[in-house]
């Protein structure tokens, strides 16, 4: 029988990489649980009194466990649930810090057709590539300071400001070299649907 994925003790040595592993032959159900148990810990609601893990390692968590890890426990997760709004806020931040000068120019490029959405995303003047680095390491460190719904809006603001440049720009851009703006637009829109889930209480 296989073995059901265990939850990991919060960041433990490679527990995330451990239960990716034994989640990839699991059956729907257990991976399931496990995508939902594992996301819980990352935003600091464990049911057994755990505390809530340190901004930095929540920002890097990626680094730490590699981006395949997470895709293998959260990728498959319904897009307004928790570990599916994880996912897409760790797969930005992967693609804003692989080309962070495209992400600034394209979210310029948005932010002048939309200045209500830019004071959301809240992205300093000028939107440079520091910024905007900046802003995604923000919105993912806000997710253990009990401000999940912000940090959503925040990361959905930003994607809808970047599909516009997108779509602005298109002329410009080659897409194949990272999020198109119907990819983009769609994640914003998952991410404000998770966001209202949160405040509502019912993102898990």
């Amino acid at each position: 029988m296989t073995e059901r994925p265990r939850r990991p003790a919060l960041f433990g040595p490679a527990a995330m990489a451990t239960v990716a592993d034994q989640t990839s032959e699991a059956d729907p159900g257990q991976r399931l649980e496990a995508a939902h148990a594992t996301a819980a810990a990352v935003v600091g609601r464990t049911r057994d009194g755990d505390r809530s893990p340190d901004e930095e390692r929540v920002v890097r968590l990626a680094e730490e466990h590699g981006l395949e890890a997470l895709a293998a426990l959260w990728a498959q997760a319904a897009p307004d649930s928790l570990p599916g709004a994880l996912w897409r806020l760790y797969a930005l931040r992967a693609w804003v810090r692989t080309a962070p000068r495209e992400a600034a120019r394209l979210y310029a490029a948005g932010a002048v057709h939309a200045p209500v959405l830019a004071a959301v995303a809240g992205v300093p003047e000028p939107p440079g590539p520091e910024e905007v680095a900046a802003l995604a390491d923000t919105v993912l460190a806000g997710l253990v300071r009990g401000e999940l719904d912000v940090a959503l809006d925040r990361a959905a603001a930003f994607c809808r400001l970047v599909a516009a440049g997108r779509a602005e720009l298109a002329d410009e851009d080659d897409e194949r070299a990272g999020f198109s703006a119907v990819r983009l637009l769609a994640t914003g829109e998952a991410l404000q649907s998770a966001a209202r889930a949160a405040r509502a209480g019912h993102l898990v």
